[in-house]
């Protein structure tokens, strides 16, 4: 009976403790499962002349306590990095845009930071001021990412005009991981 009480109190306490979690750190902890692993895409909205170079690939290749970073391949161009950040109870997307040779292009950095804890599947993140200081006409941009066991997904949505895009991959299929992404040492 001793024991049926431990295991009872312990499922209780672990169940309480998941419940506390908030959506964004679900959302990051399931995301953190992912890490080392690389998985093939495709576009399912927005369809561009820049994406239709070869095989979409994302790798979570680098999970720190705080940050995620998964380069996003077109082909042979490694020229794209996601990366989120968790700090109190938020999360930041900003995107890391190199050039072959590892210095950063002229546009980087940009982005935003969600307005609150967001749902375990999904982040939802609104253009910053840096963003709209850098790229006036990306004011309206609102990125935003789902996740669940088996789809990740890359959306982009500027408000007031057509532009959409969304790149899904299926988590259940992982790829072998490609080479570092440009500016990444080894």
């Amino acid at each position: 009976m001793k024991n049926l009480i431990l295991v009872f109190l312990i499922f209780t306490t672990l169940s309480i403790q998941a419940q506390q979690k908030s959506g964004a750190q679900q959302f990051w902890d399931s995301l953190k499962q992912h890490c080392g692993k690389a998985y093939q895409g495709e576009v399912t909205q927005g369809i561009t002349d820049d994406f239709k170079n070869g095989a979409l690939i994302m790798h979570v290749k680098s999970c720190d306590d705080g940050t995620i970073r998964i380069p996003f391949f077109v082909g042979e161009n490694r020229s794209r990095t996601w990366v989120l950040t968790f700090k109190n109870n938020r999360i930041l997307l900003k995107h890391d845009h190199r050039h072959e040779d590892g210095t950063e292009d002229k546009v980087t950095q940009y982005g935003g930071m969600t307005t609150n804890s967001g749902q375990a599947g999904i982040q939802i993140f609104p253009a910053d001021q840096q963003t709209v200081d850098m790229l006036p006409t990306a004011a309206g941009n609102v990125w935003w990412i789902t996740i669940d066991k088996d789809l990740f997904s890359y959306n982009l949505r500027r408000i007031g005009s057509e532009r959409v895009f969304t790149v899904k991959f299926n988590l259940t299929n992982p790829v072998a991981t490609p080479k570092a992404p440009w500016g990444w040492k080894e």
